[in-house]
């Protein structure tokens, strides 16, 4: 019975400790088996200029070892880009401006809203030992209509990111979108890690992008 406790404990400590990020359901287009692209353009959508930067970086990086070349929009984009709303046909001579530059590709992430998760936690004791009883089992619980549950509160983020064809015979076509969740992030490099790791995992499984 210790061993199969152990055993319990080991997974949950693996399951809260490993990642940060999770995939929580994706889409593809079921018209796209294989997706390779000469150029993509990564573009982390966040008003948070230093995460903005670290996580754009860290793709780039992640698919230059895999032979795909990416480019960062904190430097193909003037700063003021993201200062101000863009209007469609604004967008449209992006993309035009995108295609002239031999893009076509462009890789959305997003953060699309958040919320607070409680984790209750109760002290056992003599974990061991079974309680078939009525009386034992009510013994040995009674405390909870008067003592207060330790709660642990952490954050949820629901980001996706999505992959755009932007070719020039074609209308800009949603390829894939995959929603994933950060989950009770500390360290911008973790979280920033972790969520790389899922997204290319996937990109990988589902040959977009890194085509084995």
């Amino acid at each position: 019975m210790k061993a199969i406790t152990l055993l319990f404990f080991l997974l949950a400590l693996g399951q809260y400790s490993c990642s940060t990020s999770k995939m929580v359901n994706q889409w593809k287009s079921p018209t796209t088996d294989v997706f390779e692209a000469n150029k993509v353009l990564v573009i982390g959508m966040s008003s948070n200029q230093e995460n903005r930067m670290a996580y754009e970086q860290k793709l780039v990086d992640i698919f230059d070892k895999k032979g795909v070349r990416a480019v960062k929009s904190i430097d193909f984009f003037e700063q003021s880009f993201t200062e101000a709303k863009q209007s469609e046909n604004q967008l449209n001579e992006i993309e035009d401006q995108l295609l002239e530059a031999g893009f076509d590709a462009i890789l959305f992430t997003t953060v699309t809203g958040s919320e607070n998760r409680v984790t209750a936690v109760q002290s056992f004791k003599d974990i061991d030992n079974t309680l078939e009883s009525f009386r034992d089992y009510y013994y040995s619980n009674q405390h909870v209509f008067y003592e207060e549950y330790t709660r642990d509160i952490y954050q949820v983020y629901h980001t996706e990111s999505a992959l755009y064809c932007i070719c020039p015979d074609k209308e800009r076509e949603l390829i894939w979108k995959g929603y994933i969740d950060i989950i009770d992030p500390q360290k911008i490099e973790k979280s920033v890690s972790d969520y790389v790791k899922v997204l290319m995992q996937e990109l990988e499984q589902q040959q977009l992008l890194v085509v084995q």
